[in-house]
């Protein structure tokens, strides 16, 4: 079965395509579909089925044209993706200063003070070199007073400045008693008590001075 339909000529009974008007063969003009036509060709079948075959045709050589020189796409969800990398500051250089730098020691503790400072120095203790009783700034070594009477002494230290309190003292409370006159004791005063003879020692700094004291 051909594709294209034929007809026979109404001349010379001869069939040709029916694309063509006249026969080929007579050259009589054909008309319609021919006299003597074939009653079971379907030419309208037959052309379906041609235009179908040319655009299946058409689809593939469009379809060998369009995969032949596409190159090849990455698939981008198989390979993975490249993380840009990062470069970071090299510290080396500041590693080398740093450990250059000089620190000083820590502050040590000793036994003077806190943080190696020294404490306050200790005040030189000062030595008595002289120690005397006096009455009015005259030295005494003894005196004469009556009962009842009150005589103030002064305790002399040398050299000035001495700060221990000075320490008196009375050999016989029945004949003298002698109570200080301030803290430091460097003053006082003694009062007779009843006839006799008593002895009176002030003492400080190791050093001791003496004066004999009558009452009558």
């Amino acid at each position: 079965m051909s594709i294209i339909a034929e007809v026979k000529c109404a001349r010379c009974d001869r069939k040709y395509s029916g694309f063509r008007s006249r026969c080929p063969y007579c050259g009589a003009r054909r008309i319609g579909r021919g006299k003597y036509s074939e009653e079971t060709d379907n030419s309208k079948g037959k052309m379906l089925i041609g235009v179908m075959i040319l655009a299946v045709l058409v689809v593939a050589a469009g379809v060998l044209l369009l995969t032949a020189d596409k190159p090849q796409q990455e698939d981008i969800y198989s390979s993975p993706r490249e993380t840009p990398s990062i470069d970071m500051p090299d510290d080396s250089s500041n590693t080398s200063v740093k450990s250059t730098e000089t620190i000083p020691p820590p502050p040590t503790t000793s036994e003077d003070g806190e943080n190696g400072e020294d404490a306050s120095p200790t005040p030189e203790k000062i030595e008595v070199t002289s120690l005397a009783i006096t009455y009015s700034n005259v030295k005494k070594e003894d005196f004469t007073a009556k009962v009842g009477e009150k005589v103030p002494l002064r305790a002399r230290i040398e050299p000035a400045g001495f700060d221990e309190t000075v320490i008196w003292t009375s050999s016989n409370t029945s004949v003298f008693q002698v109570v200080t006159d301030n803290l430091e004791g460097t003053s006082a005063t003694v009062t007779g008590i009843g006839n006799g003879t008593a002895t009176l020692t002030i003492s400080v700094g190791g050093k001791e001075a003496t004066c004999v004291v009558r009452v009558n």
